[in-house]
């Protein structure tokens, strides 16, 4: 077995003492240190006053700092994980897609991945359900990395329906600190007078006044919106490799554990390795911070870190070694099931619980059984 193979083995063992690979890139605006930069905005929260709520997640604290979301963790697992339809990695993962209506959608750009409705409503609902289930009920992840291993990479939550839940492997956000919130105003201005041009009639209320401006034909002002922030202090990115998350992965009676875990890996440091544009939203586009070097570390649990310094083609390497070694599931086509779906809409919300309750229940107890019979599977 070559050594390229085996060079991290020693993370990747039940008796490991590493807890993580954890990596800090700095940024700055591409405009420069001082720019104003969009965050991402969200809906306002029931709790919160319409005055007090400009969009942004930002929390402040009680010694004058404050901390803005800038990429959030689910954000940027979205940002990464297509990289793998790309021809350099597309060989590293099947590529499973499905078919709906007149588009073909790939999982890897599924929001929810295996879990989600795409998927759920296919014809490949049946094994992906089942691969889920075998690792909710005995910790055995291989039939999952078969067809979605980003799927344990990223982390997923079949919440509609098994209820297992895959813990990310590799997870990353991006923060700004000690922000100042900024407003902006905005007014439109029609090319011409359309009602002094008898082109459309003066409006009678505020009502019909609101339509003319909705449709372009008369001003727009929009005062005091949100316009981003100033970040007084540093813009940086945190990654973290889980490797305990990779530990847990188990297979089958016949199956090689360290196989499996070695493939999760190697997708992992692709993705943690892999170069971003940063090119996050409209008016928030960032880039490396060239007078503060990014830093990657290896954490053990006593705390120690030491550096850690693989390039991307160092990682890719490594991932197609240990992808040739597992063995990549095959590539997929599903059908979306529109019958599938309308039987579930009709459902009531009760109907569904009650259906996932049961199923749960039964594979429990089949389990169960199983267990007292066999001894139960190798887990790793």
């Amino acid at each position: 077995m070559n050594d390229l193979l085996t060079k991290y083995d020693e993370w990747l063992n039940d008796d490991s003492e590493v807890a993580a690979l954890v990596l800090r890139q700095w940024l700055v605006p591409v405009e420069g240190r001082d720019a104003v930069i969009f965050p991402p905005t969200y809906a306002k929260p029931e709790r919160v006053k319409e005055e007090d709520w400009l969009g942004y997640n930002i929390d402040r604290f009680s010694d004058g700092t404050s901390v803005c979301q800038i990429d959030s963790v689910g954000s940027q697992a979205n940002r990464i994980e297509p990289i793998f339809k790309r021809t350099s990695y597309s060989s590293l993962v099947p590529q499973i897609t499905i078919r709906a209506g007149g588009k073909e959608i790939n999982l890897l750009d599924a929001g929810q991945r295996a879990a989600d409705a795409i998927v759920r409503f296919s014809t490949l609902a049946d094994e992906l359900r089942s691969a889920f289930k075998t690792w909710q009920d005995d910790g055995n992840a291989e039939p999952l990395a078969k067809i979605a291993p980003t799927s344990i990479v990223f982390g997923s939550w079949d919440s509609r329906d098994t209820q297992a839940k895959i813990p990310r492997v590799l997870s990353s956000v991006i923060r700004a600190f000690s922000v100042e919130v900024l407003h902006r105003s905005a007014q439109y201005i029609p090319p011409i007078d359309y009602v002094a041009e008898n082109l459309v009639d003066a409006p009678t209320d505020g009502n019909a006044q609101k339509r003319l401006s909705e449709l372009g034909f008369s001003h727009a002002p929009a005062p005091w919106t949100h316009g981003g922030v100033i970040a007084k202090g540093e813009i940086r990115r945190d990654a973290k490799l889980n490797l305990v998350a990779i530990r847990t992965l188990g297979t089958g009676s016949n199956g090689n554990p360290l196989k499996l875990r070695r493939y999760i890996f190697g997708l992992a440091l692709v993705g943690l390795t892999a170069p971003q544009d940063f090119n996050l939203r409209e008016g928030c586009q960032l880039v490396l911070d060239q007078g503060n070097p990014s830093e990657c570390s290896l954490v053990r649990f006593n705390g120690s870190r030491e550096e850690f310094k693989l390039s991307h083609k160092d990682a890719l390497c490594y991932a197609q070694e240990a992808a040739k070694d597992f063995g990549v599931g095959q590539n997929k086509t599903g059908e979306f099931s529109l019958e599938s779906a309308k039987k579930q809409l009709a459902k009531t919300k009760e109907d569904r619980k009650a259906g996932q309750r049961k199923s749960t229940a039964t594979s429990a107890e089949a389990t169960s059984d199983q267990q007292q019979t066999s001894g139960g599977n190798n887990n790793g």
